[in-house]
C-alpha cells in the first residue's frame, strides 16, 4: 500500500471508527543498568560498557537496580496507578541479534503499576482522559547498525554491526488501555498524550525523555472498526516513533491505510510497521507475535519486588507539582487566557519563560520576547525554541535593558539577532554594534531642531493644533539616529520646542 493508494482522511472517518493503543518506552536516567553495574553514559566506545550479566554469559546473575524500581513507582503514582504490593520479573523469549541473552527480562502479568490514567488537554482546550493499563519495568536491547543497504534497515544490508552498550539500560514501558471515542481527533489525542507524558516524566526527574536521542519512544497500535460497531478490528503496531509530530502522522497514515485496505475488501495483517519520517508513511515489518509466542515464564534468578506501603506513601508525598497543575497555576500567575497558555505550551515555551522570569524578567516581557521575536526566528529556522542559541538569562538581560531605557524594541531585536549570531551576550552586542538608545538631551535636542528645520510645513501644522502630525517628525529623528532615540522622549521634545501641549 503506497501513499497514493490511501483513501482521504475524511472518507476513512466517514466509514470507520479508530481505536488506538499507545506503548511508550522510557529510558530511565540511572547511572547503571537495570540488572548490573555497567555504566549507562552515552557516547562511549561500542561494547565498552558491558559485562557478563548484560551479555548473558553463563554463570552470571542479575541484581535489580533499586533506583530503577523507585523511578517505576514514581511514574506509577504520577499516573494515578495502583502500585503492586508484590510483583516479579519474567523472561520474554525471542531471538534477535541485539538481544545477547535471547530473552528480555521484563514483567508480564504482574506489573509494578496498573489501572491509572492521564488527562491530556487538546489544542482547543478540551480535556481527554487516557486510561493506563500498566507501567512495567524491563531492560533495553542493544543497537543494530545495518550496513551496505540503501535504507539503513536489515533488508538489503551486506552486514550488521552490534553495540551492546545499551543492552540492559532500565526501561519503563507505559501501556494504555484501548483509546476509544477520539474519532477524527485520534491522531491529535495520540500526540497530546505523548507530549503530556513526556512533560510528566521530565518533571519527575527520572529521565530527560529526549525523543530525538531514543530516551522515549512510542509504539502506535491502531485498528479500525465499522462505525456503530463495538468489536475491535485487527491492529497494526508502528514501532519506535520518536517525535511528537511523527506520532500524530503515524496514527493518521494508518487510519487512511487501514480504511483503504478494508474498503477494497482486503484484510488487515497483524504486524509491526516502520515509520518513515521523510513522507509520513509506514511499511510492513514482521508478523506480530501474540503474548503466548514469547513463552513468558517467571525469571528464576530474581526475587520478587514487594514495595513497602510506607515507602510508597513517602514517594507519593514527595511527588513534584505535576505539569498540568503547574500550567494552570502559571496561567493564573501570568494572567493569560487558556488559549494563550495553550499557544505557549504548543510552542514549547513554558519552561523557557519560567527560567527567564527566574533570571529577573517580568512575566509579560518574558512571554513577549519568547512568543514574539524568538518564536518567529525559530519558525524561520525550522527549529524548536529551546534549540535557539540564546539562553533565558540572555533574554532576561534584554528585558532589563529595555526596562531601563537603554534599548527600545527595535534595538532589542537587533541585540537578539547579534546573540543568535554568536556575537556574545546582550551587553557585548550593544557595545559591538553601538546600539544603545541615544538619551543625551543635547544630542536629542539637536536632532529635533534639525528635523523641525527640514520639515517647516509639518511643524506649522503641529503649531496649528494638528498634534498627530508630530509622528512624521518623530520618524525623521528616529531615522537620523538610526532608530536609537527614545521615541516617546523625542515626541515630548518636539511638542516642547513648538510650544504645543501633548
Amino acid at each position: 500500500m503506497t501513499v497514493t493508494e490511501l483513501v482521504s482522511y475524511e472518507d476513512a472517518l466517514a466509514s470507520y471508527d479508530p481505536v488506538m493503543g499507545l506503548e511508550v518506552h522510557v529510558e530511565l536516567g540511572t547511572k547503571t543498568k537495570m540488572f548490573c553495574g555497567c555504566s549507562t553514559e552515552l557516547g562511549a566506545e561500542p561494547n565498552s560498557q558491558t559485562c557478563p550479566t548484560c551479555l548473558g554469559l553463563p554463570g552470571s546473575l542479575p541484581v535489580v537496580n533499586a533506583v530503577g524500581v523507585e523511578s517505576a513507582v514514581k511514574i506509577g503514582l504520577a499516573l494515578h496507578c495502583e502500585i503492586a504490593e508484590w510483583c516479579r520479573f519474567a523472561r520474554k523469549n525471542y531471538f534477535y541479534p541485539d538481544m545477547p541473552k535471547n530473552f528480555q527480562t521484563s514483567q508480564y502479568d504482574e506489573p509494578i503499576a496498573f489501572n491509572g490514567y492521564l488527562d491530556v488537554q487538546l489544542e482547543d482546550g478540551e480535556v481527554f482522559r487516557v486510561e493506563i493499563e500498566r507501567a512495567h519495568m524491563e531492560e533495553d536491547t542493544g543497537k543494530s547498525t545495518h550496513v551496505g543497504g540503501a535504507t539503513g534497515r536489515i533488508h538489503g544490508a551486506s552486514h550488521s554491526l552490534l553495540d551492546y552498550n545499551r543492552a540492559g539500560i532500565p526501561l519503563i514501558e507505559i501501556v494504555t488501555k484501548p483509546i476509544e471515542g477520539a474519532g477524527e481527533r485520534a491522531p491529535e489525542v495520540a500526540k497530546a498524550y505523548v507530549a503530556e507524558l513526556r512533560e510528566l516524566i521530565k518533571a519527575l526527574g527520572v529521565s530527560e525523555a529526549r525523543m530525538e536521542q531514543g530516551q522515549m519512544r512510542c509504539d502506535v497500535n491502531l485498528s479500525l472498526r465499522p462505525n456503530g460497531t463495538k468489536e475491535f478490528g485487527t491492529r497494526s503496531e508502528t514501532k519506535n516513533v520518536n517525535s511528537l509530530r511523527s506520532v500524530e502522522r503515524a496514527a493518521r497514515f494508518e487510519i487512511q491505510r487501514h480504511a483503504a485496505v478494508l474498503s477494497s475488501g482486503g484484510t488487515i495483517v497483524q504486524e509491526t510497521r516502520h515509520f518513515h519520517e521523510e513522507d509520513g508513511s509506514t511499511t510492513a515489518g514482521r508478523i506480530k507475535d501474540n503474548a503466548e509466542d514469547y513463552r513468558y515464564f517467571p525469571e528464576p534468578d530474581l526475587v520478587p519486588v514487594a514495595p513497602a506501603r510506607e515507602w510508597v506513601e513517602e514517594l507519593r508525598k514527595e511527588l513534584p507539582e505535576l505539569p498540568r497543575v503547574r500550567r494552570n497555576r502559571l496561567r493564573e500567575e501570568w494572567g493569560v487566557s487558556e488559549h494563550d497558555m495553550q499557544s505557549i505550551l504548543n510552542a514549547g515555551a513554558v519552561d523557557l519563560i519560567v527560567a527567564t522570569i527566574d533570571a529577573g524578567a517580568d512575566a509579560a516581557s518574558a512571554r513577549k520576547w519568547w512568543m514574539g521575536e524568538l518564536a518567529r526566528r525559530a519558525n524561520e529556522a525550522g527549529t524548536d525554541l529551546a534549540a535557539l542559541e540564546i539562553t533565558p538569562e540572555q533574554v532576561a538581560r534584554v528585558c532589563a535593558l529595555v526596562a531601563e531605557g537603554s534599548l527600545n524594541d527595535k534595538l532589542a531585536r537587533q541585540v537578539i539577532e547579534g546573540v543568535l549570531a554568536g556575537e556574545g551576550d546582550p551587553d557585548a552586542v550593544v557595545a559591538g554594534r553601538g546600539l544603545a538608545v541615544v538619551s543625551d538631551e543635547g544630542a536629542l535636542g539637536t536632532a529635533v531642531d534639525e528635523a523641525i528645520a527640514a520639515n517647516a510645513g509639518i511643524a506649522d501644522k503641529i503649531r496649528s493644533g494638528k498634534v498627530a502630525a508630530a509622528g512624521a517628525l518623530v520618524g525623521a529623528v528616529m531615522k537620523a539616529t538610526r532608530g536609537q532615540a527614545d521615541a516617546a522622549r523625542v515626541r515630548e521634545l518636539i511638542l516642547e520646542k513648538l510650544g504645543v501641549e501633548g
